[in-house]
């Protein structure tokens, strides 16, 4: 006979069977996923979704997301400010497909037990200050695609195990303080298409294996301390391969590297990397005559034909030494260089690829849908893969240019942190403006303009890009680089953050404030705003003559120093059509588009100077809107009518009147009666100091 407890056992656990596996699985996964918030938000600061209440799968878990079968497939934390470590209890996730952790402040070492998540695809713990040496298990993680380890204080030397890893695509380790030769076991990795080690302490030569991963396009290697010859293989990879700051490197058929000689240490018969420096009083490297080959670094590349005791009857000759002195120094230097041998990496932009329809991955709609809740902003799965306007060496522009302005998406990632909300200053309908810092501690204002607001010809959009790079005026915010991005579909356009506002800001201030212009800056920032247009209207140096076509009082900008910087000059040589029409109805609400536009459709110089005419009225009367009565006290020079009671008397009427004339001649409704910006200047010299 059942007891009342068994039966009401055998009622509770027939109701669990009936549950959604969802509901088990997120039940199970729930104890780890609060081991994780322990560990990397210790003060529960940023992760206060997350608790032990809440369903892990039900949405509640700001950047989880699960399958079907409710089992936590992806975790996406990156740039929220988190500043503990990575704790063991990750490696509990065991249907986790991709991890983003990137641009926070975690600390510590990553643990080993990272690498029991065989299903990982995508690793990003890059822009971290994570320390320690990369976990040689890592090779036993068979589907990992992408791992970013890059921007942290790792240490150690790149693991050999990497070479198991046959589904990578992307490793990256750049920035960081890794030591060691490059193990030529990566070019056995058929998927690589991206190896990036550059800005670390890496030594020896380069592996002439590595050019023989077949789908490797970019191989950055600049800013360590790689010497001897630059396998001539890797000319294949064009501007993919970089090689900058290594100036032991030599080889023929490459921009910047001289021929090898016998100054830089080489020898045609001895492998690299080892130089004369590295050999004891008896032809051997130090510390390395009891050696053999197999503790050599992979980097060496040996004459298979060539035992310990002989290689060919001409080896009985002086070459014996030669060639025994040689395997020596190889010896040598991975004595110095094979103790640090342990760690490796991967790389970036592929978090799509992450998900696919097996039953341990997200669908595609379920990875829509994360996406459009909560995941990495990275996760592109729409994008289109043709359009891509500044690839392969940015057909016309110059390497002067290209080494100046163009960026890579992980700099400005970084810059953004990703991108955060934090940093998010504005937003419309066809771009994002963030805030952002670079490596270097300047701050930046990045433009994010989707593919589908720009031209749609890539030799036009190409050709516009170009213009903005011209454009150099110190009453002109200044352009400091550009990235496209093919996975993101975006363009970014980085600019320099320009701290005071803009001029809109200053117009309808409450009287008695304090915040009003005083009257100098309101002359000053006129002339200022006059000299940009003057600039862009004018054809000098590599620059062409240009409209800007959508001047107002928000597009100039006000510095620390008051000095007015015009801002989005040129843009319209990027963007659609469509977009650029729904920018001039705003313009047109403000009173700043010229009448004529209405008729011709067109843009002319005169469109620029009746905008120019307006910001002057804007000006003088602290006032958005211009209305009649402000343009007649213009006319007839009524003070009182035209110019800001903020002032509270403390301007030059001379200067007053002049400027009033001066921004209804720019306003006839004829441009025939309006004046260049030439004249303009002239009559601006006449009375305002420059």
């Amino acid at each position: 006979m059942q007891t009342p407890f068994s039966l009401l056992f055998r009622i509770h656990f027939s109701l669990l069977l009936l549950l959604p596996s969802l509901s088990l699985s997120s039940v199970s996964e729930l104890s780890t996923l609060m081991a994780l918030k322990a560990s990397l938000d210790p003060q529960n600061q940023f992760l206060t979704s997350w608790t032990r209440s809440a369903n892990p799968c039900g949405g509640d878990f700001e950047g989880v997301a699960c399958d079907e079968r409710g089992r936590v497939v992806n975790i996406s934390l990156q740039g929220k400010g988190l500043w503990g470590r990575i704790p063991a209890a990750v490696g509990g996730l065991k249907s986790l497909t991709g991890l983003y952790l990137h641009f926070n402040s975690l600390n510590g070492e990553i643990p080993k037990e990272i690498t029991n998540l065989s299903e990982l695809t995508d690793l990003y713990l890059n822009v971290n200050n994570l320390s320690g040496e990369i976990p040689p298990q890592f090779a036993n993680m068979p589907n990992l695609q992408v791992l970013q380890l890059c921007y942290n204080t790792l240490t150690g030397s790149i693991p050999l195990q990497l070479r198991n890893l046959k589904r990578l695509s992307v490793l990256a380790l750049q920035y960081n303080q890794l030591t060691g030769a490059i193990p030529a076991s990566l070019g056995e990795l058929k998927a690589l298409t991206r190896l990036d080690l550059s800005f670390n302490s890496l030594f020896g030569s380069v592996p002439a294996k590595l050019a023989d991963a077949p789908m490797l396009q970019v191989l950055d290697i600049r800013n360590n301390s790689l010497s001897g010859t630059v396998p001539q293989a890797l000319k294949r990879l064009n501007g993919g391969f970089q090689y900058k700051n290594n100036p032991h490197l030599c080889g023929v058929g490459f921009s910047d590297l001289h021929v090898c000689s016998a100054s830089d240490g080489w020898d045609p018969n001895r492998p690299e990397p080892y130089q004369p420096s590295n050999l004891s009083a008896n032809g051997f490297p130090h510390s390395a005559q009891n050696r053999t080959a197999e503790d050599l670094p992979e980097s060496v590349n040996l004459n298979p034909d060539c035992s310990r005791t002989s290689c060919s009857k001409t080896s009985k000759s002086p070459q014996v030494g030669v060639a025994l002195g040689v395997i020596g120094l190889f010896v040598a230097f991975t004595v110095s260089g094979l103790f640090t041998f342990s760690w490796y990496r991967r790389r970036k932009q592929k978090i799509g690829s992450a998900f696919d329809s097996s039953d341990s991955r997200l669908s595609t709609d379920q990875a829509k849908e994360v996406y459009m809740k909560s995941a990495s902003p990275l996760i592109s799965l729409e994008y289109s893969n043709g359009w891509d306007p500044v690839a392969k060496g940015c057909s016309g522009f110059s390497q002067e240019v290209l080494e100046s302005f163009m960026f890579n998406l992980e700099e400005v990632e970084r810059a953004t942190q990703c991108f955060s909300e934090v940093n998010l200053l504005e937003k419309s309908n066809f771009s994002a403006i963030y805030k952002g810092i670079l490596r270097d501690g300047s701050v930046v204002a990045v433009k994010c303009i989707a593919k589908t607001s720009c031209k749609s010809d890539e030799a036009e959009f190409l050709k516009g890009l170009k213009i903005l790079t011209s454009l150099k005026h110190e009453n002109l915010v200044r352009l400091r680089g550009f990235c496209c991005s093919k996975g993101r579909g975006e363009c970014f356009l980085i600019y320099d953050f320009i701290p005071n506002g803009s001029l809109l800001q200053y117009l309808d201030v409450e009287e008695g404030s304090g915040t009003a212009l005083e009257w100098s800056t309101r002359v000053s920032i006129i002339n200022g705003i006059a000299k940009g247009i003057a600039y862009l209207h004018g054809n000098k140096g590599n620059k062409p003559a240009m409209v800007h076509q959508n001047i107002s009082a928000e597009k100039a900008l006000i510095d620390t120093n008051y000095k007015p910087m015009i801002s989005n000059s040129g843009l319209h040589k990027l963007l659609a059509d469509d977009i650029i029409f729904s920018l001039l109805k705003a313009s047109a609400a403000m009173g700043y588009l010229a009448p004529e536009y209405t008729t011709t459709g067109r843009f002319t110089g005169k469109s620029d100077v009746y905008a120019f005419g307006m910001i002057i009225l804007q000006i003088l009367s602290g006032k958005r809107k211009i209305t009649q009565f402000v343009r007649q006290g213009a006319e007839f020079c009524r003070f009182e009518d035209f110019i800001d009671q903020n002032l509270e008397g403390k301007f030059s009427e001379s200067e007053a009147a002049k400027l009033g004339k001066l921004a209804l001649l720019c306003t006839n409704e004829s441009p025939n009666h309006r004046p260049s910006m030439e004249n303009v200047m002239q009559e601006l010299s006449g009375f305002v100091s420059c």
